[in-house]
């Protein structure tokens, strides 16, 4: 139990068996104790402003969608930026590159872990 609440008294709630079993269950599976399994239930119905009568079947699904077009939108603003900042400024960063010296092009370079085999003293 919950160090803020140790010093509180028990109060008795009157609910049907099958249902205190079920709640018994659902606090097992939780770890905590019934007081405080039953505590985050109520703020959580309190903070998202949930009724526990109502359906959350057309509630979830505006949400989801919400969620979807979200992420559309930001898949679509990487898109954008990749298309008109990303790829442009690397073209021009390849072509500054190319000028500052036309030999030296990248597929004509050797790399440090590339071995010079026409060396004759290689293979000895």
């Amino acid at each position: 139990m919950d160090e803020e609440y140790k010093k509180e008294k028990f109060e008795t709630l009157k609910i049907k068996t099958s249902v205190a079993k079920k709640f018994r269950r659902f606090s097992r599976a939780l770890s905590k104790s019934q007081s405080m399994t039953l505590l985050s239930m109520v703020d959580f119905f309190k903070m998202n402003n949930i009724s526990p009568n109502e359906m959350m079947g057309p509630q979830m699904q505006t949400l989801e969608n919400l969620i979807k077009k979200r992420i559309n939108a930001v898949i679509a603003i990487l898109k954008d930026m990749e298309k008109n900042k990303v790829n442009p400024t690397l073209g021009i960063l390849e072509s500054l590159m190319e000028t500052a010296d036309p030999k030296n092009n990248y597929e004509n370079r050797k790399r440090d872990y590339e071995e010079d085999d026409s060396d004759p003293d290689f293979y000895k």
